[in-house]
This record gives C-alpha cells, structure tokens and sequence, in this order.
C-alpha cells in the first residue's frame, strides 16, 4: 500500500481556509517586503535577479527569423520551509448545548488567534531578514549615528532616503518604490525640522505616511508598529527597531501577493493553498474541539541589490 502524503491527509476547511489567507494582523507591514509567493517544493533554490530583467532588448526580428528568447533571474542560495502550524482551541463550554460542533463566528475567533500569532512570527521573520547589515553591500546600507539620527535638528531624513532611492536605481536601473520605517523613526519624523518645512507648504499640519508618499515619490510608505515579547520575562520589543528600510518590491505586490519570476526585494515562499485550517477533531481529555492551523512558509531575500538598510535612524539623538 501506497504511504499517503500530506496532502491527501488533510481534511481542510474552505470556508475557514479562505478566511485564513485573507487575514491580516494590524500593524504587520512584512508582507508588503516579502509578498507571498507560492512554490510547491519544500525545498530548492530563491529565484534571483540581476540587472538582465532591466536590460533594453530589441524585440524586432525579419520574417521567418527566430524569437528572441528571454529568461530572467537565476538559482541562487538554496531555501527550505519547514512546516509550521498550531491549534486553535475551542472548548465545549463556549457552545450552545444544542450545538454539534461550534458555529463559523465561533471557530472564526479561535482562529483568528492562532493566526495573528503566526502572522506575528512572520513579521519577525522578515524583520530579521531586512535589518540585518550583513545581508547588504557596503553601498546599500548606512548606520546613523545618535547625533544624526532624525530625532537630531542636524539630521536630513529626505538626503537620507534618496540616497537610498538612487543607490537602488544605480544598481538594479529602477528606484526603491516602498518604504518602511519603523515606529521610532516614524515618531522621530513627525518633529524633525527639515520634514516640517518641507510640508508646511502644503496645507497639511501633521506628517502621514500619505504625505511621506509624495514628499518622496514612491509608492508606499509604511509603518511597523508590531512588538514582541521575547525572554524568560517576556520583555516587549519593536520588531523593526529603530531601523527603516528602503526597497524595489515587485509592482503587483501592493496587495501582499507576488509572482517569483519577478524581480523583487523579497518573498514569501508559500506552499501553495497556505495557510489552510483542517476540519475539527474532537478531544474528549479537553472536553474541546480542535482547529490545526497550518502555514508553510518562509521570507527570502530575492539576491538582487534592491534594497536598502538605514540602521538608527529612530534612536534618541545624543
């Protein structure tokens, strides 16, 4: 006989499967970095990119004569997801006693938990990625320090970005289109001087990230407001410090999804159908029904120099 595989395993839910991969933890901001990509191998190798995918080409041929044939990126380092889930819990006495198993509302909460707990991790996940240095040449990152972070009247937070913006552009011929600035900096801009006197024309009194937008010419600006508690004492931490990351992300990635065959910052490597939630079991030492909700995945970096990494920049000025 035939061992079954995962898939022919599970029994997944589909009303509660859809409402899974269409969730969204607030204040997660990971996504729009890393768009969820879906692959159907556990294993092999990030697609990556090089300046080819931007290179003019001519398209014009003779009759008769052969297409030019164009295959963009390459194998670069090798990935693995390995297979995450955890268990919502429903017990028994949260239902109505004429109830059989527990109503859609209710499963939906105990769900929703468990996946704002997964998308947490994710946010980390992909934090971890961004901001670390190493992961950049010397020529996309730059470390501020406290008397030039934006909380200092010194700092130049537009110099800043653009120079991040033309970094990318010098490398990968297209300029950074996201921003993501972490809650610090973002705190820090709302007071720095050059900010407020480039917006005090504009009629506006308080600094958006609508604002941010235009101000700097891109097409998202986002906040990561996410915290973590991490330690034996569980102390809170800002996912994304005091850092702000300046990227290319794919341009049909606005809404958190992407394709791996385009050049990008980043992705999520998804097993296709994450995340999903199988059919309850019942567990009589718990007197609950139980929703294992699966999510296989895992953020990449994409290879090609598309990003940018301004460490410090929402510390405390000296």
């Amino acid at each position: 006989m035939s061992q079954q595989n995962l898939s022919q395993t599970r029994v997944v839910d589909p009303i509660l499967s859809e409402h899974a991969r269409g969730y969204r933890r607030a204040g997660n901001v990971g996504h729009l970095l890393f768009p969820i990509a879906p692959v159907n191998s556990y294993g092999g190798k990030v697609i990556e990119f090089g300046k080819e995918a931007f290179r003019l080409y001519n398209a014009r041929r003779a009759p008769g004569a052969r297409f030019k044939r164009l295959e963009f990126g390459y194998e670069g380092k090798p990935y693995a997801i390995v297979p995450g889930g955890l268990e919502a819990v429903v017990p028994k006495e949260r239902m109505k006693e004429a109830e059989q198993v527990p109503s859609l509302n209710l499963a939906t909460r105990s769900v929703n938990l468990v996946l704002a707990a997964m998308q947490l991790e994710h946010e980390y996940d992909c934090a971890q990625l961004a901001r670390n240095a190493a992961n950049y040449d010397n020529d996309h990152k730059v470390t501020l320090l406290p008397a030039n972070s934006w909380g200092s009247d010194d700092s130049d937070p537009n110099r800043d970005v653009n120079t991040g913006m033309e970094a990318i552009g010098d490398t990968i011929g297209v300029e950074g289109n996201t921003v993501l600035l972490s809650r610090h900096a973002f705190n820090k801009l709302k007071f720095n001087p050059k900010i407020i006197e480039r917006i005090k024309y504009t009629g506006r009194d308080a600094v958006t990230t609508d604002l941010l937008k235009a101000l700097w010419n891109v097409d998202n600006v986002v906040v990561g407001g996410a915290k973590v508690a991490t330690g034996q004492t569980d102390t809170l931490g800002d996912v994304w410090g005091n850092d702000v990351v300046v990227a290319y992300v794919a341009q049909g990635a606005g809404d958190g999804m992407g394709n791996q065959e385009e050049p990008s910052f980043g992705y999520t490597y998804a097993i296709d159908g994450m995340p999903s939630v199988e059919e309850p079991y019942f567990e009589k030492a718990t007197n609950s029904f139980i929703y294992q909700v699966i999510n296989d995945a895992t953020p990449v970096l994409a290879g090609m120099t598309g990003g940018y990494l301004i460490q410090g920049a929402g510390a405390d000025p000296a």
